[in-house]
């Protein structure tokens, strides 16, 4: 199955203890689609100015990430930079110019608004709103969003819930969404609103799938080095659809399959600035980190013993 992504193409300039990295490849939509195209193919819709480097997205290209719904306006692209502290945690935004970004008007290829699954970047409310009015019944639409739009733009942001399938949110942005401080509750709360299935990422310590009747938590991979935790949840979302539409189902399994690869490409994303990491990344590299989290994890028990 073919996945859209509608979100940012950006550039980066991150600085962490670690090193740092000027004007590199950032932007929801480039770290979804760096993970999801270890799975198969993903459609970009997005904006970038005439000074982006393109050339730089080549390799995606060819890993079937397609580009031709991404429009090049007169100006500058999209730009941001960070600095982490020591432990990663925590960063402060040194500058934001969002460019061409600004005015952005997502509009939906023809041959683009038939993907069965569509992945709405953290983008205004309205914009996703925009987004659902072009594309064509998908089996399943999942959104992003971030701590500014639950503050400034609730209202557009709360019926984005009631029209899409799934979110993917941090634990700090569901507890400021819900007003609950307590995860299970606010996701309860989330899921009032429409979205049958809640995603909640807690960075290096997992992220948790809440379902109607169930839940499942996938933990962090413990990573001996990480450079640069910029776009990891993208990267989690990416997995995360890209498994799903591997597997060409959405039902428990494969649900729960999708937490560990998400989990798996959002650590890869950590161990490099950028997308780099990525460019060297074959779907079996994937596969045997996901296979390091069964041995991680799993564990056999006597129910008799247990009694």
């Amino acid at each position: 199955m073919s996945i859209l992504v509608v979100g940012s193409v950006a550039l980066d300039s991150v600085e962490t203890p670690f090193g740092k990295a000027e004007r590199v490849l950032g932007g929801s939509a480039n770290f979804f689609a760096a993970a999801a195209t270890l799975f198969g193919p993903v459609r970009v819709v997005g904006v970038v100015g005439n000074d982006y480097p393109t050339e730089q997205l080549d390799f995606l290209e060819a890993r079937g990430a397609d580009f031709s719904g991404v429009e090049t306006a007169e100006g500058e692209s999209f730009f941001w930079a960070g600095k982490y502290s020591y432990d990663l945690n925590s960063r402060d935004t040194l500058e934001t110019r969002l460019g061409v970004f600004a005015d952005f008007q997502p509009q939906i290829p023809q041959a683009f608004r038939d993907s069965p699954i569509v992945f709405l970047g953290n983008i205004h409310p309205e914009l996703q709103l925009d987004v659902l009015d072009q594309v064509d019944s998908p089996r399943l639409v999942a959104c992003d969003t971030m701590n500014f739009w639950i503050e400034g733009s609730r209202e557009p942001l709360l019926e984005v819930l009631r029209r899409v399938d799934m979110i993917l949110l941090n634990d700090a942005e569901a507890r400021q969404l819900s007003g609950e401080h307590n995860l299970l509750k606010a996701a309860r709360w989330i899921q009032a609103l429409g979205p049958e299935y809640v995603v909640i990422k807690k960075g290096e310590h997992g992220a948790v799938l809440y379902a109607n009747d169930w839940m499942f938590f996938a933990p962090g991979y413990p990573l001996e080095d990480v450079f640069d935790p910029t776009g990891a949840g993208d990267a989690f979302a990416g997995g995360f659809l890209g498994s799903l539409a591997g597997a060409d189902r959405i039902d428990h399994e494969a649900l729960r399959q999708a937490m560990i690869f998400g989990s798996a490409t959002g650590s890869f994303a950590c161990e490099r600035f950028s997308v780099d990491r990525f460019r060297e990344l074959h779907a079996g590299d994937v596969a045997r980190r996901v296979s390091e989290f069964r041995e991680m994890t799993a564990f056999e028990h006597e129910l008799e013993a247990a009694r």
